[in-house]
């Protein structure tokens, strides 16, 4: 009677990897444990008629001798093979196989452990597949992906870098990796210390990394440019840093942002002296009215009395004569009303003057209550200075008038420190985001712009209880720098 054929022990049966039993001699399968036989998809006595050859057509006889060859005689000792194994079905998959010798109850026999490589393999593919598409991205991208690393004791290093390294830093990816500290070098002295401080800065708080400078591109450029850095850290084992993030040029939008400010800047300096040119001719040209037409019509109000006290008891002509009087009076009126528009006297006295008397006179002509406060008796300024802050305040009670429907203006007028604020505040219905921006809306750019030469700030926002809060706030000269008077160009 025959003795029975060895079998796998019951760990085996129950492993998820394929396990083979084989005779070392005929390579007939001796045993198959259930993981393989599912994969397979043959049943178990058709397995035992089979051996690893029939799985895996594409290994010979005389490769799998050649194989079991260099294992040796040696209990334990162990090769490994990769193939494909055919299903019953005609399918196949990827498996490796991992062969030794064992000693079963006096026989020698063969181990095959499989493991199904399928997953594996199309995870590599997947991965592959990615990492192509992700590189045909970073590689077209304008700009430098990258990786940066901050050790613990200060070293810095560039696990990665993408092929744009060279077009933007003039060094290729080997040269930074090598020598990380090239990029520092790089950038400008006087930027060094934002760029250190930014990233420092991004490692304490664990925050997003975003920093602007300017770096020198030596070799064929030779060249400043301006490059923006945005990364984002994550903490690394060992204490060090590690940044993900893009670099990109910047070159072109930053110089033409700085020629929009030159641009600006000249225009505010113009509309600065032209608002000024204007004063002075409005001032001129108040004077004049007052001076010469005021002068000479009471002269002519002079001469017409001494004319009408000498005409004869005639009623018609001493009708004539007072509807002329009249007239001189009338005119007058306009002269002295034409003149408080170009410029209010007012401001010869001041400031604050000239603002409660503007307060008062809003208040006569548009029917609306309008309070003015001051603790100042007086701010010596500049008459320029002032006479635009008097511009300003004109405006925004016009615009009050024409848009607030308000019943009541609180005019407040006061230092902080050093500076001067001034805030009209209205119980209207307010000013919405639209009414900011609209076409046309030269009152509240005017008033801006105004502002803005003073070196001071215009703001607007809703005032307590509903309507709108004009701020105006301006600095005024430090001690020793003028008693009281505002300095341009400062915010």
């Amino acid at each position: 009677m025959n003795a029975p054929s060895p079998t796998l022990a019951a760990p085996m049966q129950a492993a998820s990897s394929e396990i083979y039993l084989i005779d070392a001699d005929t390579f007939a399968l001796v045993d198959v444990n259930q993981a393989a036989r599912q994969n397979l998809g043959y049943d178990h006595a058709q397995l035992l008629t089979m051996t690893p050859l029939d799985l895996a057509p594409a290994v010979s006889r005389d490769q799998f001798e050649r194989l079991l060859a260099s294992l040796g005689e040696d209990i334990g000792a162990q090769v490994t093979l990769r193939t494909r194994h055919r299903r019953a079905d005609g399918s196949s998959y990827p498996v490796k196989l991992c062969v030794l010798r064992i000693v079963r109850e006096g026989q020698t026999l063969l181990l095959a452990i499989g493991d199904d490589l399928s997953l594996e393999q199309a995870a590599a593919a997947a991965l592959e597949q990615y990492q192509a598409r992700f590189n045909a991205i970073v590689d077209h991208m304008p700009g430098l992906v990258y990786q940066f690393v901050l050790h613990e004791d200060g070293s810095t290093a560039f696990p990665y870098l993408s092929e744009g390294c060279a077009a933007l830093l003039g060094r290729t990816v080997t040269e930074l990796q090598q020598d990380p500290g090239r990029f520092l070098e790089l950038v400008l002295p006087e930027d060094r210390k934002s760029y250190l401080d930014s990233m420092a800065t991004s490692r304490a708080l664990m925050a997003g990394w975003n920093w602007e400078g300017r770096i020198w591109i030596d070799g064929a450029w030779k060249d400043v440019k301006w490059v923006n850095l945005r990364a984002t850290p994550q903490r690394l084992p060992g204490g060090a840093v590690q940044w993900d993030g893009i670099m990109t040029n910047i070159t072109d939008s930053k110089l033409k942002q700085q020629e929009v400010m030159r641009s600006r800047s000249r225009l505010a300096e113009l509309t600065a002296h032209i608002e000024q040119a204007k004063e002075q001719e409005r001032t001129r040209i108040a004077r004049e009215i007052h001076d010469d037409l005021g002068g000479n019509l009471t002269a002519i109000k002079m001469a017409l009395a001494m004319l009408a006290a000498r005409l004869p008891p005639e009623p018609a002509l001493l009708d004539k004569a007072t509807y002329l009087d009249d007239l001189v009076d009338r005119t007058i009126d306009a002269v002295h009303r034409i003149s408080l528009a170009l410029r209010p006297s007012t401001l010869d006295l001041g400031l604050v003057a000239a603002l409660e008397w503007q307060a008062r006179e809003f208040e006569r002509q548009a029917g609306v209550g309008c309070v003015f406060r001051s603790l100042e008796k007086e701010i010596d300024l500049d008459p320029d200075h002032a006479t635009a802050l008097f511009r300003i305040f004109q405006e925004a009670l016009t615009n009050i008038a024409k848009h607030a429907q308000a019943t009541r203006v609180t005019v407040s007028l006061r230092r902080q420190r050093q500076q001067l604020l001034l805030t009209i505040c209205d119980n209207g219905r307010g000013i919405t985001p639209a009414d900011r921006v609209k076409p046309g809306s030269f009152g509240l750019r005017g008033m801006s712009e105004r502002a803005r030469a003073l070196g001071g700030k215009l703001t607007l926002s809703a005032a307590p209880g509903g309507g709108t809060m004009v701020a105006i706030k301006t600095r005024l000269a430090a001690a020793g720098g003028g008693a009281g008077r505002i300095t341009p160009n400062q915010e």
